[in-house]
C-alpha cells in the first residue's frame, strides 16, 4: 500500500507571530486610550446651543448674549442663543431634556419655575432624574413697576385701590406659577387686595403691555429696562434689600410684608453628560461670569453673580423641590 507523506508545518513560525502580536497590543491599546482621550479633551468639537427659555429682548436674552461672547471665546467654539419661550420659562429645557444628544453641546437656561411646576401641573420631566445641573449663574431681583402717570404713588395705594375695586386692575408677570404671580398671591393675602393676573411669556411682553395700558402694573424680575424708559416707577421690590438703581423703592419687608421672592438662574444639560465635559462647562462659566458687559447687564436688573458649582447646583435643586412643595401646599395652589 503506498505510504502517503504527510507534510506538518513547523509550529515555530506561528508562535514567534503570536508573539508578536502580543508584544504589540499593549502599544496598540495606549495608542487607541491616547486616541480616546484626545477626543474627550477636544470638547466642545462644534457649536454648543444654549437654550434661553424666553423671547427674545427681555432681561434673560439680552444677559445670555452679553454672556455667549466671553463664553465662545473661552470655549473656542460658537454659543449659539436659541429662544424657545413657554409653559413659564420650562418649555425649553424640558424639550432638551427629551431631544437633546447628552454630550455637552446643547444647555438651557433655568429658573425657579422648573422646580414649582412638578407641584401646580402635570410636566413632562423629572427634575433630578431628566437634567445634569452645570452651574448656577444668578439670581433675578423682583419689582412692582407701573406707569409713572398712574394713580398710585406708593405700594399701600396700590393696595387700598386693590380692596376697593377688587380684581378691576390687572398686572402681568412671566407664566402661571412664576415667582412674580406667587409673590403677588402671598401679598394679595396679607393684604386683602384682589387684582386679576394676565400671563406673559417674558419681561418683553410685559413691557409692551405695561406701556401700551393693557395693564395696571408689573410683578416680575427683569424691570430694569422698564425703568430705562423713564415712563415707569419701581414702586417696591422684593428682595432682601433695596436696589442699588433705584434705592427709593421700599422693599416688602420694610412696608411690614415677611416677603422675599428669589429666583436662581442656572444652566442645564440633559441627563448622562460626562463629568469631565460638565466641568468644563462650568468652568467655562464661572470664568465668562466675569466679563464687564454680561455684569452691566445684570446691574441694569439689580443683579450680581451668584455662582454655584455643578455639585451645589444639583444640591440646592433638591432642597428647593421641598421648599416649593411647602409653598404651593400653603397657598392652596398644589395639584390634586
Amino acid at each position: 500500500m503506498p505510504t502517503t507523506n504527510k507534510v506538518h508545518a513547523s509550529p515555530q513560525p506561528r508562535r514567534r507571530s503570536l508573539i508578536k502580536l502580543g508584544a504589540a497590543l499593549p502599544a496598540l491599546g495606549l495608542g487607541w486610550g491616547l486616541h480616546a482621550s484626545s477626543r474627550a479633551a477636544e470638547f466642545p468639537s462644534e457649536p454648543v446651543t444654549l437654550i434661553v427659555p424666553f423671547p427674545a429682548g427681555g432681561a434673560t436674552d439680552n444677559q445670555m448674549r452679553a454672556l455667549s461672547v466671553p463664553l465662545s471665546r473661552i470655549l473656542k467654539q460658537t454659543v449659539i442663543i436659541s429662544n424657545k419661550p413657554g409653559v413659564g420659562g420650562t418649555l425649553g429645557p424640558s424639550t432638551m431634556a427629551r431631544s437633546a444628544r447628552p454630550d455637552g453641546h446643547t444647555i438651557s437656561v433655568v429658573v425657579g419655575t422648573l422646580f414649582r411646576y412638578p407641584f401646580i401641573q402635570d410636566v413632562t420631566y423629572d427634575v433630578l432624574k431628566d437634567f445634569t445641573f452645570v452651574a448656577n449663574l444668578t439670581a433675578y431681583s423682583y419689582g412692582i413697576v407701573v406707569m409713572k402717570e398712574a394713580p398710585w404713588q406708593t405700594l399701600a395705594e396700590l393696595l387700598e385701590d386693590g380692596k376697593r375695586r377688587p380684581n378691576e386692575i390687572s398686572f402681568g408677570a412671566t407664566g402661571v406659577g412664576g415667582s412674580g404671580q406667587i409673590v403677588m398671591e402671598r401679598l394679595q393675602r396679607a393684604s386683602g387686595a384682589k387684582f386679576n393676573f394676565i400671563p406673559y411669556k417674558g419681561a418683553a411682553e410685559e413691557t409692551t403691555a405695561l406701556l401700551g395700558g393693557h395693564i395696571g402694573f408689573v410683578s416680575d424680575a427683569g424691570w430694569g429696562p422698564m425703568i430705562d424708559t423713564h415712563r415707569t416707577r419701581l414702586l417696591a421690590v422684593m428682595g432682601e434689600k433695596r436696589a442699588k438703581r433705584v434705592p427709593e423703592a421700599p422693599t416688602l419687608i420694610e412696608l411690614g410684608f415677611p416677603i422675599v421672592a428669589r429666583n436662581p438662574v442656572g444652566i442645564v444639560a440633559p441627563a448622562g453628560v460626562a463629568p469631565e465635559r460638565v466641568k468644563v462647562l462650568q468652568d467655562a462659566l464661572f470664568e465668562a461670569s466675569k466679563d464687564p458687559d454680561y455684569l452691566r447687564t445684570l446691574e441694569m436688573a439689580d443683579q450680581v453673580p451668584e455662582l454655584m458649582t455643578s455639585a451645589q447646583y444639583r444640591d440646592y435643586a433638591g432642597k428647593q423641590l421641598i421648599e416649593e412643595k411647602r409653598y404651593m401646599t400653603e397657598l392652596g395652589l398644589i395639584k390634586q
